[in-house]
């Protein structure tokens, strides 16, 4: 049994599997070589052999317990689409939302624009330095890819002031997006992911009110569809304020924690494995620093089922020798 699977379905606790969020990437000398030989990001994405590639880099440095495809939540929209483009120091920028448009777009048209990242799933999943490991494969929550969708960039910390003004727009392509995920997801795993982790990055934006109709229902449908294709599944509602009843409602496999919430408040209110949590800015600091700030994690959750990670991805000012560092933490606690 592959090491997440050990946590995800056994709920073992006698050792803790660690993987990266943002593992392949931007802090890795190797994977900046690629990215200056290739700008656009769409297109390295798509191209099968270099995100393989990039996606086995970080194994091949260090002993980590799987691999996460490198790829990005936005090839739902671009699948769909609506333009994606990604600009230097702003980030993600999309194209005007024509709901006429994306009701036309079929499985088939979906799955031929964005097909590539099947295939470099495919071949990470066959990869010798995977054979005792696992392939995550994942998607963004409906919640997180309505926001990009329609506020055609990262809200950072405000939506547009008429986000909501169009219910039935919003309604629409929710309904929209879940079909598509579903197709996404359905590819992914019977291309070699045999783990699904969720991305709702935006699920701290909302309301208490309104997490019932954006985070909860279509979430809970993805989890239960994930479900129904014996593959474990793992959210990360990133600051979501009740980690609790998410968890209630959802019923993930696994839940991942962000860094602003108090891990001995999870142990004490979550029965499911937990993963990740140490903020990501620990790894710019000392190896003192790191390791006291790693064990603490590992020493709350020493008897609970926890996969370690970060509370969010790794950034690219991170030294490699840090991330060596930290993994080699982990593996000898």
């Amino acid at each position: 049994m592959k090491p997440l699977h050990k946590i995800l379905i056994n709920n073992d606790t006698s050792f803790n599997p660690v993987w990266i969020m943002r593992q392949a990437g931007r802090y890795l000398p190797e994977f900046r070589e690629i990215r200056k030989k290739n700008p656009d990001f769409i297109n390295l994405c798509l191209n099968h052999h270099l995100s393989t590639e990039i996606t086995l880099q970080p194994l091949k440095r260090f002993d980590l317990d799987a691999a996460i495809i490198f790829s990005d939540i936005l090839m739902l929209p671009y699948g769909l689409g609506q333009k994606v483009k990604f600009e230097k120091n702003f980030g993600p920028k999309l194209g005007e939302l024509n709901l006429n448009e994306i009701a036309k777009i079929d499985e088939i048209d979906f799955v031929e624009k964005i097909h590539r990242v099947y295939k470099a799933i495919e071949k990470v999943s066959t990869d010798p330095i995977l054979k005792n490991k696992n392939t995550i494969g994942f998607v963004g929550a409906p919640w997180t890819l309505l926001v990009y969708m329609i506020n055609q960039q990262s809200p950072k910390k405000n939506l547009k002031k008429d986000f909501f003004k169009d219910e039935f727009l919003i309604n629409r392509i929710l309904l929209i997006i879940e079909k598509f995920l579903k197709i996404h997801i359905k590819n992914q795993i019977d291309n070699g992911a045999n783990v699904i982790q969720i991305f709702d990055s935006w699920a701290g934006l909302l309301d208490e009110k309104d997490l019932p109709n954006y985070v909860y229902s279509p979430t809970l449908n993805l989890v239960n569809y994930v479900k129904s294709l014996n593959v474990p599944v793992i959210c990360f509602p990133r600051e979501i304020k009740n980690y609790k009843e998410f968890c209630d409602i959802i019923k993930p496999d696994a839940v991942s924690i962000d860094y602003n919430v108090d891990p001995k408040k999870i142990l004490r209110d979550i029965k499911i494995p937990i993963q990740g949590g140490l903020d990501p800015k620990i790894l710019l600091t000392d190896k003192e620093t790191l390791k006291k700030e790693a064990s603490k994690y590992l020493n709350i959750f020493k008897d609970h089922p926890y996969i370690f990670n970060l509370g969010h991805g790794v950034l690219p000012e991170t030294d490699p020798n840090m991330f060596d560092y930290l993994v080699k933490t982990v593996k000898n606690y």
